[in-house]
């Protein structure tokens, strides 16, 4: 392969899936530091690709109808960025038509519904069956790529897939405690309530049983974090936690000044949000709750954490919607506490 390619690696749906996608993208780059790796990503996901170390270029896809003229659109777009190579993380028939349209020699992707037969390069996965973490299947494709190469893949890069500089999350943290008026013997716990429209969480009374119950044995000042319309929900956990030491945080400034706040804490807490899976990038430590049909295991959408810094919960089974009921707050406090105290 020549060494200065431009490779495009698709991965344009939600935020969580997005940053699943880094650790495959970080093994690009480091298999191929001279290539030019560019991403394409909906115009939300675009300030993390931005910030994203191994992320040379972004491609915008305004997707804004569902007919052939978008993806030809599309398709004109991902010719004028005059790739060698694509791969696609994310299987969609719509990208892959637009990838054959634009001409691109090399595309790889998973061997997976309509999609395939514009793809000249399929690696089967049966994702469906959840057997590994979705960021194990997006490095898998990496590697394919590189082995199509005659190569031998480098060592995967460690996490944190994403940082900032320690002194300014430490300035940032000092201020927040100081304008909070925050003890400085309490750690800065996160809890994240919103779902972004996706993911199964908690109730508001479970997160609030939870927070009580860590609150008994822990020296801790909880803040509720609140994304895009998720702010009545910050408040009504708020309402519910008067007597406990707490705070809100409304994001208001975009994912990066988001993902700066995360960097700051020792814990965050949530469901299997994009907001989660920033702060696994960070490498920050997680409790996360999921619910147990098989798309949405704890493997299947693992933290990109260290494994001695993710923790995560989920009911036995598999009871339909409102199998996270099943989850007992207090039980999940205790588990918490131990690992907070083993950090």
């Amino acid at each position: 392969m020549r060494k200065n390619q431009r490779i495009l690696v698709i991965r344009n749906d939600k935020l969580g899936d997005f940053m699943l996608a880094w650790p495959a993208m970080a093994l690009l780059k480091k298999q191929y530091p001279a290539a030019r790796i560019v991403s394409l990503v909906p115009e939300y996901t675009q300030p993390m690709a931005e910030l994203c170390p191994s992320i040379d270029e972004v491609i915008i896809d305004d997707r804004r109808t569902s007919g052939f003229r978008d993806t030809a659109r599309l398709s004109r777009q991902i010719r004028k960025a005059r790739v060698d190579a694509s791969i696609s993380l994310y299987s969609e028939s719509r990208t892959a038509l637009a990838l054959w349209l634009a001409g691109v020699p090399r595309r790889f992707g998973p061997a997976t519904k309509l999609a395939q037969i514009f793809l000249n390069n399929r690696l089967l996965q049966k994702r469906s069956r959840s057997a590994k973490p979705e960021h194990e299947y997006n490095t898998d494709l990496a590697r394919y790529f590189i082995h199509s190469n005659g190569e031998t893949p480098v060592s995967m890069p460690e996490p944190p897939y994403l940082s900032f500089n320690a002194d300014e999350i430490r300035r940032l943290k000092q201020q927040y405690y100081r304008q909070q008026n925050i003890n400085d013997a309490r750690k800065l716990v996160f809890i994240h309530p919103g779902t972004g429209g996706s993911a199964i969480n908690l109730s508001l009374d479970q997160y609030a049983q939870l927070a009580s119950r860590l609150a008994e044995s822990e020296q801790m000042h909880f803040v509720l974090t609140a994304g895009p319309g998720e702010l009545e929900v910050a408040k009504a956990l708020s309402g519910m936690l008067a007597n406990i030491d707490h705070s809100l945080y409304h994001s208001t400034q975009g994912l990066v000044s988001f993902s700066r706040y995360i960097a700051q804490c020792d814990l965050f807490i949530s469901g299997s949000t994009g907001p989660l899976h920033i702060a696994g990038a960070l490498d920050v430590p997680t409790a996360a709750f999921y619910p147990a049909r098989k798309s949405a295991t704890p493997l299947r959408w693992q933290t990109l954490n260290r494994r001695e810094r993710r923790l995560s919960f989920s009911p036995e089974k598999y009871t339909g919607e409102d199998d996270m009921k099943t989850i007992d707050p207090e039980a999940c406090a205790a588990s918490i506490a131990r690992f907070v105290r083993q950090l």
